[in-house]
């Protein structure tokens, strides 16, 4: 599809048909819409991390928003009173989970981290040719600093290849640093109707899977299976080990006409964890994969499982999300994801 010589007889500009296109919203935030004539196209929020609001493909959502958003940034406001939804909102860099307070400083962590308030910049944009497929590229800076605290730096790099219904996220974070600091990362992808609807399932080749708390419990049974939604309906988090393969842990989460698929680099990424909130109006659910759980810095550190970055360490993270397009599709995966036991 769209051949570099077919491109080259019927147009001027690649940008036809690929590309990042940057704008500013009314409300003085800046965006960038990103598209690859597959059908798939998505919004980026620079002033929110450059992670990603709206989604689509062939025109349906793939993900929930909450009223009124994109949310300006505001480091007064909650973690909740900010939340974009939308299809990546990225936890981190060093609190994923909920809010706790420091034994040690004393200092308070609202749920989930600053990562979402955080402004991208140093933001490129290139297309070109890469034999006889386009690609597109936007990387941008993130970094989360504090003078005599933590010096951490993220460079993230969105990839599009023309015609192609996906693309991936890959992220570099470094210690910049003089002194070791904690980090935690979690991509909370969200997912929505009409996706996620009554009858999906979530694929996934889980070793086993666990409950969050005793109220998740009841629900571990149907961990897999998505319900119409209901009125005050309690949250759900089911913890999953996933079985990897090359290296790459996989999840999708299908209805009977299409689906997303979600690959990640699980060489500092090994945990995975699903959200489900079928309630009324905000019918959504998280496929999470992590470097951490979503329990907070102190409980992670007091569990052992806390991710230390040294001075001059960096580590990166690969996200690929892709669509399956119909059910011949959605039973190829189903079986690759058997395949690994």
């Amino acid at each position: 599809m769209f051949t570099r010589q077919q491109v080259a007889a019927h147009s001027m500009d690649i940008r036809q048909f690929i590309g990042f296109r940057e704008a500013v919203l009314p409300n003085g935030e800046r965006i960038v819409d990103a598209y690859n004539s597959s059908g798939l196209g998505f919004a980026l929020l620079p002033d929110r991390g450059m992670d990603i609001w709206t989604a689509t493909w062939n025109g349906l959502p793939l993900t929930w928003i909450s009223q009124g958003s994109p949310i300006p940034a505001d480091f007064s406001a909650k973690w909740l009173r900010l939340f974009n939804g939308g299809l990546l909102t990225t936890c981190g860099l060093l609190h994923a989970g909920a809010a706790d307070v420091d034994p040690v400083t004393g200092e308070a962590r609202d749920l989930h981290g600053r990562y979402t308030r955080l402004r991208a910049y140093n933001t490129a944009i290139r297309t070109f040719w890469e034999g006889e497929t386009a690609v597109s590229e936007l990387t941008t800076s993130v970094s989360e600093n504090s003078l005599f605290g933590e010096q951490l730096y993220m460079e993230r790099t969105y990839r599009l290849a023309v015609g192609d219904p996906s693309f991936t996220i890959t992220d570099r974070v470094e210690n910049r640093g003089d002194q070791p600091t904690p980090f935690m990362i979690l991509y909370h992808f969200n997912v929505g109707y009409p996706l996620m609807r009554a009858g999906a399932r979530l694929l996934s080749p889980s070793a086993s899977v666990e409950p969050l708390n005793e109220a998740a419990r009841p629900g571990l049974d149907r961990y897999a299976a998505y319900d119409a939604p209901g009125t005050k309906y309690a949250e759900q988090v089911f913890f999953h080990d996933v079985r990897a393969q090359g290296g790459f842990g996989s999840v999708a989460l299908v209805n009977a006409d299409f689906g997303l698929r979600l690959d990640w680099d699980m060489t500092y990424c090994r945990y995975f964890t699903q959200w489900k909130n079928v309630r009324q109006g905000l019918y959504v659910s998280g496929l999470e994969p992590g470097n951490c759980l979503p329990e907070g810095q102190t409980a992670a550190r007091a569990n052992g499982r806390l991710v230390t970055l040294e001075p001059g360490e960096a580590h990166t993270f690969v996200n690929r999300l892709s669509i399956l397009p119909n059910a011949d599709a959605i039973a190829a995966c189903e079986h690759e994801f058997s395949a690994r036991g």
